[in-house]
């Protein structure tokens, strides 16, 4: 299965959209993946990293999530 990889420096939200954090069940119901390979994509530097808000809480970046979707998109297109 080939993944996405999307390189993206803090400083890269869309200022015009308000980012908001997103749960896992929600980035799993977004990208189509399961908890397993979204930390292995994590792990291989290929998915968005989460926020760590406290405690054991992970939240990802939607504008993040939504930029490394394009990026799928993208690759498949070309």
């Amino acid at each position: 299965m080939r993944s996405c990889h999307i390189d993206l420096p803090h400083n890269t939200v869309n200022h015009h959209s308000r980012d908001r954090l997103m749960r896992l069940i929600e980035v799993k119901a977004t990208v189509g993946l399961g908890k397993t390979r979204i930390y292995e994509l994590i792990k291989e530097g290929n998915f968005p990293a989460p926020c760590k808000p406290g405690g054991s809480a992970s939240r990802w970046s939607e504008n993040e999530i939504n930029a490394w979707v394009s990026e799928c998109v993208s690759e498949r297109v070309h």
